[in-house]
């Protein structure tokens, strides 16, 4: 078994998981079913941090803690040959009452809002409206972490929006103080890849591996 890096940085190690663990955390639950088996995945991604060199990492950080926790949530989920999730809501209630229980009922009820129509989109769609807004990665950084072109990622947060401000649209009084302002709307749709199935996903021609990142 590989061991830590004996020249690893441990205050850069904790600053990291300081900024990173609940966000990670809060992602891998979205496809292994519950907190604690999510908490075990990112505890396996900053441990495999600490065997890593961090000149070599730190300048795509937060694409590879992503890329980790989501090949090894779904390695898990391959291996049990099933793909258990917890709701939105769910997910975004247990961690919000660990890490901030006044938050106000307002908020909470447009936030369960606006997660519950996010948990109706396609896959796709939901985790990359996730990564952008939820995880604050950009375009690119969630093309590395789902092996995707970023005009592809472009198409599906587009496309997921779109959704999502049609049907927030249709709540009383959503357009004029509801959580449709809330919700970004791009003022032009990325072009349709011309190859993309009803499957969604893209052409096999178009996707990248990320080295390393298993």
């Amino acid at each position: 078994m590989a061991q830590p890096n004996p020249s690893v940085d441990a205050p850069w190690i904790r600053s990291v998981v300081a900024q990173y663990e609940r966000p990670l955390t809060l992602y891998a639950s979205k496809f292994v079913g519950d907190l604690d088996r999510a908490r075990d995945v990112v505890q396996e991604a900053f441990l495999k941090l600490c065997r890593q060199e961090r000149a070599k990492i730190e300048p795509y950080l937060a694409e590879w803690l992503y890329t980790v926790c989501r090949n090894r949530s779904l390695d898990i989920c391959r291996k049990e040959s099933r793909l258990v999730r917890l709701g939105d809501v769910q997910v975004a209630a247990q961690v919000d009452s660990e890490s901030d229980p006044s938050a106000s009922m307002e908020a909470t009820e447009t936030r369960s809002l606006v997660l519950a129509m996010i948990g109706s989109l396609p896959d796709k769609q939901q985790e990359s409206i996730r990564l952008k807004f939820q995880h604050g990665l950009s375009y690119r950084q969630i093309s590395k972490v789902m092996d995707l072109t970023t005009s592809y990622v472009g198409y599906l947060i587009h496309a997921g929006l779109k959704t999502i401000r049609d049907r927030l649209s249709e709540e009383p009084g959503a357009e004029d103080t509801g959580p449709v302002a809330r919700i970004p709307g791009p003022t032009k749709q990325p072009a349709r890849p011309l190859s993309e199935d009803r499957s969604g996903d893209p052409p096999q021609s178009s996707r990248g591996k990320v080295a390393g990142r298993g």
